[in-house]
């Protein structure tokens, strides 16, 4: 009998990463939910193919080396191998720099960054092994600065950072490292946004129904994975063509991205 490959997901808990975790259960794949809240881990195992190779649920915080350690350790012991590691989880923010608490950097940098650190670091040696996927779920942040999301973008643009030099570094190793850039999409991040202070804004500043569903995001990040992409950016107009632009006129995104997010529902922008 030939093993399920496996696939580590983590912020598996809701958006993009249940979706992702709905996807590779119809793959045949071993899947392993990492999330905080452990309820909402056995909500998204509940939606999974019956056919799969296995689920584990792992609850953990991506901040913490040791969970991310732990995450790694507990994967082989169950399954022997890692082939895909999805690194999702991440939390954002909406509020001027100048009125952020430092706190709320250090958590975001900590969550984004460090938990794809965290994460990469301790499943690298079996995905060398494997020549499996390393994989960052960034945004259209992690290309341009977004007004109001300070930490966020930083964040992302360190793990784009990070991700494309991990893959030159091992680019004779048959690693294979996708990021992944979906444009807004309609997921609880916009939900548990940070404010200035740490607070949760418990709503959401855009309209989610006109936003690209976690779903079909999912499915277009899959398939990136299983054909090797390097990267991917979802969404033409927020996504492809704001990045193409940004390369020749800086400043006129600049423009753009200032108005964009000015217009949004108690904007911090006076």
């Amino acid at each position: 009998m030939i093993q399920s490959k496996v696939v580590i997901i983590t912020g598996a808990g809701s958006g993009i990463g249940r979706a992702l975790a709905v996807d590779f259960s119809t793959r045949s794949y071993a899947i392993v939910l990492v999330g905080r809240k452990v309820e909402t881990l056995h909500e998204t195992a509940n939606l999974l193919n019956e056919s799969v190779g296995g689920i584990m649920i792992i609850p953990a915080d991506v901040s913490k080396e040791i969970d991310c350690r732990a995450i790694m350790e507990k994967t082989i012991e169950k399954f022997g191998r890692i082939d895909v590691l999805i690194n999702n989880a991440g939390i954002s923010m909406r509020a001027l720099f100048e009125d952020s608490s430092l706190d709320v950097i250090r958590l975001l940098m900590d969550v984004n960054f460090w938990g794809t650190v965290y994460c990469s670091k301790y499943a690298l040696p079996h995905l060398l092994n494997s020549k499996g996927s390393l994989v960052g779920i960034i945004s259209i942040a992690g290309y341009i600065g977004l007004p109001g999301r300070s930490a966020y973008s930083a964040s992302k643009f360190a793990v784009r950072g990070f991700l494309n030099t991990i893959r030159v570094e091992n680019s004779k190793k048959g690693l294979h490292v996708l990021v992944a850039a979906p444009g807004f999409t309609a997921s609880n991040i916009r939900f548990t946004a940070l404010t200035a202070d740490g607070q949760q804004q418990g709503s959401s500043p855009r309209n989610e129904d006109k936003m690209m569903t976690a779903e079909t995001a999912a499915f277009y990040i899959s398939n990136a994975i299983i054909k090797r992409k390097r990267s991917l950016i979802l969404t033409f107009k927020e996504g492809k063509l704001t990045v193409f632009l940004s390369k020749f006129f800086p400043s006129l995104i600049d423009r753009l991205s200032y108005n964009h997010m000015a217009k949004e529902p108690d904007s911090p922008f006076k």
